[in-house]
This record gives C-alpha cells, sequence and structure tokens, in this order.
C-alpha cells in the first residue's frame, strides 16, 4: 500500500499585522483621551474639582476600630487628613486660566481707577487751598486799601470760602435817586479795580435801594435805579482794565433788605452796592469765551505773509 504523500502546512508571515494594529489603536486612543482633555469643558470641569474637594476634604466617617495594646502611629498617619490632602485641595480650586487672566485684568483695571480717583481727589483738595489761599490774599489786601471806610462804616468785607462780599454804601457812590456815579465814589473804586483786575475771578455787582417809591422820567422804579447803579459800577471797572466777561450787573430794588425800612437809618443800611468775588472763574463763562475765541479764528481772514508787492 502506497504511502500518503504529506501535505506541507503553509507558514504564515503576516502575524505581525496583529500587533500592529493593536498598537495603533492604542495609539488612536491615546491621542483621543488628549484631544478630549485638552479641550475643558468649564461646567465638567467645576463639577469634577467639586467631587474632589469634597472626597478629599470629607472627614473618615467609620467608626475606628477597637486597638488592642499600644498603637504605633508614624508621623504621617498621625497628621490631619485635610492636611495631607491640602495639595490636591488647592490644586482643583485653582481657576481655570481664562478666569485667572480676567480676574487679574480686572484687579488690575480696579487698582488703576482707585489710584485715579485718589489722584483727582488730592488734585482737587490742593486747588481748593489754593484758591482759599488766594480768596483770603485778595480779602486780606481789600481790607488793608479801604481801612479808613471800613474804620468809618461805610464799606464791609466779608469772608466766604465760596466768594468774597464787599459792601459799599450808596452814599459815596451815588446821589440820591441817580445813578451817575459822583466824583468820590471813583477814587474808592478805583482801589478796588486795581485789586481786580489782574485776577480772573467772577464777579458780581449787585445793586440795592430802599423801599421808597421812585417814578420819574429816568426811572420806572427802584428796580430800574438798582440795575443802573450796579451797572455804572460794570461799566467803571471796565474802564480801569477789569474784563467785561467776568462781571455782571444785578439789580434787586427794594426786595433784599437787610434792614428795616420804617427808620432812617435802615433805609440808609438798604441803599448799598456789593460786589461778590467768586473764588475762581465762573466755568460757563470760561467756556464761552473759548468758544467765541474759537469762532473768531475761524472766521479770520487769512492773508498771505512773506510775499513780496
Amino acid at each position: 500500500m502506497a504511502r500518503r504523500k504529506r501535505v506541507e502546512e503553509h507558514e504564515n508571515h503576516d502575524r505581525w499585522l496583529v500587533s500592529y494594529a493593536d498598537f495603533i489603536t492604542l495609539l488612536f486612543a491615546f491621542f483621543v483621551v488628549m484631544y478630549s482633555i485638552s479641550s475643558v469643558n468649564e461646567g465638567k470641569y467645576r463639577v469634577l474639582s467639586d467631587s474632589m474637594v469634597a472626597a478629599f476634604a470629607d472627614p473618615t466617617r467609620s467608626m475606628e476600630p477597637v486597638q488592642i495594646g499600644d498603637l504605633m502611629r508614624s508621623p504621617i498617619q498621625s497628621e490631619n487628613p485635610l492636611n495631607r490632602n491640602k495639595p490636591v485641595i488647592e490644586l482643583f480650586r485653582l481657576p481655570l486660566p481664562e478666569r485667572d487672566i480676567r480676574e487679574r485684568l480686572d484687579k488690575k483695571l480696579k487698582e488703576e481707577r482707585e489710584k485715579a480717583a485718589h489722584e483727582a481727589e488730592e488734585k482737587a483738595a490742593r486747588q481748593e487751598k489754593e484758591i482759599d489761599a488766594a480768596s483770603e490774599a485778595l480779602a486780606d489786601s481789600i481790607e488793608q486799601a479801604m481801612s479808613e471806610l471800613m474804620d468809618n462804616g461805610l464799606i464791609d468785607v466779608r469772608r466766604d470760602k465760596r466768594w468774597i462780599e464787599v459792601e459799599i454804601k450808596s452814599s459815596i457812590l451815588f446821589g440820591s435817586g441817580s445813578a451817575e456815579l459822583a466824583a468820590g465814589a471813583q477814587p474808592v473804586l478805583r482801589k478796588l479795580a486795581e485789586k481786580l483786575a489782574p485776577l480772573n475771578n467772577t464777579i458780581h455787582v449787585e445793586g440795592f435801594t430802599d423801599n421808597v417809591p421812585i417814578d420819574n422820567f429816568e426811572f420806572r422804579s427802584n428796580w430800574e435805579l438798582s440795575a443802573a447803579r450796579a451797572a455804572s459800577v460794570v461799566h467803571l471797572f471796565t474802564r480801569l482794565g477789569v474784563s467785561p466777561e467776568r462781571m455782571a450787573a444785578i439789580g434787586y430794588g427794594e426786595y433784599r433788605p437787610i434792614a428795616s425800612n420804617d427808620t432812617p437809618e435802615g433805609r440808609s443800611r438798604n441803599r448799598r452796592v456789593v460786589l461778590v468775588i467768586m473764588s475762581g472763574a465762573d466755568p460757563r463763562v470760561s467756556q464761552s469765551v473759548e468758544h467765541l475765541q474759537t469762532e473768531r479764528d475761524a472766521t479770520r481772514p487769512v492773508t498771505a505773509t512773506g510775499a513780496g508787492p
């Protein structure tokens, strides 16, 4: 009987592909995990961090076992679990990078705003002190120049934090029922103008009368008379070098008395002119003057310079 020929088995040389495919699959899974970690979901991150903090910060709830004999604890075991887990807790309490940057920027902006506000307050305080010092110096110089009239009760100087009042009796400025300045009024007002001309303070010239009615061809009432007297003082100050943009003429007539009009002495006190010198320039006046100057410069014709005939 013939022997069956043995069929040789074919050796498989492609078995390495299985290991290679497994390696590629693991590598793909690795990159997928890395990508998922790189895009952090803030909500899930916060839930995870809160869970980790609660897990590590929660003290043990189980009862300690009954020990027989002496219990030896290592230094690590004797520590408080919260202290051992503190680095992990602090790690999960750290904010996300974006939130950390935002918080630092907000903190820096807040510090800059507080610094700017503090500097503005200091600057305003310095300016207020300078204005107060200038007002005090002006009041002292006016009192020194008008000391003789003040002693005679014809001029009174009152001080306030925001203004200076110089009250002048109408008897040394005007005749009865007249708004024309008397000859003796000009030397008094000239001394005041010399003090006021170099400054930029706003000045209100206010006229007051008693309640004795007046009705003539020139003035219909005490209102017109008081306003005309204030305007006469303003016109004289303008001729003496005080800027007209700084001044205003106001007439109150008989409606702002400082004494009773029932007696001659009271009526004499009510007939007065008051210069109200503000602590500084009126910002509304400054803006209007600047606006007017800008309009004048814009409408001024441009002339060529340096050109020959």
